[in-house]
């Protein structure tokens, strides 16, 4: 129990350490009316008015924090906003409005969410040379700020999304598509605002924090052929028939591929809270709790099921020595891995797919002095309503008490009904941030 106790304390450590309201006021100053930001700083006396727009699972808190830093007054008197977010993490603000973008646990754009982007746009349209605008971005911006250019449709945008994601597509793929055929990602939000100048933070959700794909880059310069988004995807479509016509279409038009207009050179953008920055608080609670530390780092992208049977393998490694001091060994990984669904999948997430896959592997030596967990640092794993996973020498022999053959539900892509009746299910509800995924594993002595 005391590992089990340890772990999930070690990866709590790691997601409360990139709450995002947290790093914004770690970065963000306002004192005397001057406002930095990094290298930059700005005299909010000589500001009309400052917007606040973005897009991600982090939106509310960073949208709260701004506030927080700004202060009542200057709230009040300057601020404009819209902020699109989950539905389960709207709240009333000052003056940002936090618009429903998506329901929980669906990753995928809507109505609303388009609904949302053009208000979003709105705003950018208006604003003058004397106008601030601070953007915020954290992960899952993509589905949440969805603006199909003409004549591709949300229906459209919804079956690209579907097949690349079902498939295993990786993030870099599925967003360098998705600024294709969008009018807000790809720079278009930098380019679509008049602001005399735009400050965008960014909670990356992405392995080694390509400003480009987090979110697929709204305030970033776009270097993504259409060329190169179509090959995509027939690498995912051989025969065309999973992606609706009028995308290949758009995507071959040479009037699409022209040189886009020039970026503006106003924008600055700063991360300011990644997967590495999770697992560096991970490692500190980890020591504090007496445990020597394994760090695998924060780029780990293979497949779940490749993940799961690797961590397993270290573990059992680690085990096999015999001469550590106790309380034992703490392995610590972070990163993003990938799910190919079948035809006809069950539920659960990459991480619960990782977990059972490890579990898989351990089934025949056993978990003896092993916990392993893994988990979203967003607290969304999948079309579920939990985090991810967690095992130990306890939940394995449960699940051969009551019969659960780990590799039926791997066949099966059918996590979650393998951990829920184990009580193995890491459910934290929304953390407000977003940066990728924490696997803690504890091998005692």
């Amino acid at each position: 129990m005391q590992a089990r106790d340890d772990a999930r304390k070690i990866w709590l450590s790691g997601v409360d350490a990139v709450r995002a309201d947290r790093l914004v006021h770690k970065t963000l100053r306002c004192e005397a009316n001057i406002l930095s930001l990094g290298e930059q700083a700005c005299d909010l006396n000589a500001v009309n008015q400052i917007a606040v727009v973005g897009a991600g699972k982090g939106g509310a808190s960073m949208a709260s924090a701004i506030e927080d830093v700004l202060g009542p007054d200057l709230v009040k008197n300057k601020v404009v906003g819209w902020v699109n977010i989950p539905a389960d993490c709207v709240r009333p603000l000052q003056k940002i409005h936090l618009h429903a973008a998506r329901p929980a646990g669906v990753n995928e754009p809507t109505e609303e969410g388009v609904a949302g982007t053009e208000e979003i746009l709105k705003i950018l349209s208006s604003l003058k040379p004397s106008d601030l605008c601070l953007v915020l971005i954290s992960g899952g911006g993509s589905a949440l700020l969805p603006a199909p250019q003409s004549p591709i449709t949300l229906a459209d945008l919804l079956a690209v999304t579907r097949l690349l994601m079902r498939s295993g597509a990786s993030i870099n793929e599925l967003n360098s598509v998705r600024k294709c055929l969008s009018r807000i990602k790809g720079g278009k939000l930098a380019q679509a605002s008049q602001a005399g100048n735009l400050w965008s933070m960014i909670v990356s959700d992405v392995i080694d924090n390509p400003l480009d794909i987090i979110a697929s880059g709204p305030t970033v310069p776009d270097h993504t052929s259409c060329r190169y988004a179509k090959e995509i995807l027939e690498r995912f479509d051989k025969n065309r028939d999973a992606v609706p016509k009028v995308v290949f279409e758009y995507l071959e038009n040479d009037e699409w591929q022209a040189k886009p207009p020039p970026f503006p050179d106003n924008v600055y953008n700063v991360i300011i809270g990644d997967n590495q920055t999770a697992l560096a608080a991970a490692t500190v609670a980890a020591k504090q709790l007496g445990y020597q530390v394994l760090s695998l780092g924060s780029d780990n992208d293979k497949k779940a099921v490749v993940e799961g049977q690797d961590l397993a393998e270290c573990c059992l490694k680690i085990r096999g020595q015999n001469n550590r001091a106790a309380p034992g060994t703490c392995i610590l990984s972070g990163g993003e891995s990938v799910v190919a669904l079948t035809d006809h999948p069950g539920k659960g997430g990459r991480n619960q797919h990782l977990v059972l896959s490890a579990l898989n592997r351990l089934w025949a030596d056993g978990m003896q002095k092993i916990t392993l967990l893994s988990g979203g640092t967003d607290g969304e794993d999948g079309p579920t309503d939990a985090a991810g996973a967690w095992a130990d020498a306890d939940i394995l022999e449960a699940a051969r008490k009551q019969g659960l053959q780990p590799e039926d539900y791997l066949r099966q892509c059918n996590s979650y009904a393998f951990f829920d009746p184990l009580g193995a299910l890491i459910r934290t509800g929304p953390t407000h941030t977003n940066v990728m995924d924490l696997r803690v594993a504890i091998i005692e002595p």
